[in-house]
């Protein structure tokens, strides 16, 4: 398992953090293709066998990379976003900003909520992806998630999802937690069985 910190991570100084500005959904997806293409090249890793995942914001890494490239046996999303525009209009008051810095106003910068927004590209994923989304999330409503679903599902790309009643953003109950990890192994393995 490769852990990655992608361009505009913390605790690597200022310059470092700065490179996501304006640029999410774009130096991070650039990033985890890099991670890929390096692992290869020191043959750590069987590139035909990349697994990505991530949750929240690492969910919408992980859609966005799945998007833009065909380097992925498969994806998981947990309460990941996928719908920029949505996301701007439940994010919760600290961050209301934040996409501000992230990607720039959308009255100046439509184009790159529409481009970047996995929801609006869902018709270039191609691999299986698995969901875990909480009911009550009042960052990434089950809206977002179930129309990400639903347009996978309406490309024919296979899809597994799984709802979690009384969780929010990210999963408290460790029965829940422990269900996500099982449910996560056993797509894995059906990826690499179908492959």
């Amino acid at each position: 398992m490769a852990d990655l910190n992608y361009r505009g991570s913390t605790g690597y100084g200022r310059a470092y953090r700065l490179r996501l500005k304006h640029n999410w959904g774009v130096t991070d997806v650039a990033d985890a293709a890099a991670l890929i293409d390096h692992l290869a090249e020191q043959r750590l890793i069987d590139p035909q066998q990349v697994f990505i995942r991530g949750h929240s914001a690492g969910g919408f890494t992980t859609l966005a990379a799945l998007a833009g490239h065909d380097r992925f046996r498969a994806g998981a999303s947990l309460y990941g976003v996928s719908d920029l525009l949505k996301l701007r209009e439940h994010t919760h008051k600290f961050e209301s900003r934040y996409l501000d810095w992230l990607i720039g106003t959308p009255q100046q910068q439509a184009e790159h909520y529409s481009q970047r927004s996995p929801l609006n590209s869902a018709d270039r994923i191609r691999c299986p992806v698995i969901f875990f989304q909480g009911m009550d999330d009042p960052v990434v409503p089950l809206q977002q998630t179930e129309a990400m679903v639903a347009a996978l599902k309406a490309n024919g790309v296979e899809v597994s999802y799984h709802l979690f009643v009384g969780e929010q953003h990210g999963f408290r109950k460790p029965q829940n937690q422990q269900l996500v990890l099982e449910e996560e192994l056993a797509f894995y393995r059906r990826a690499l069985d179908n492959g």
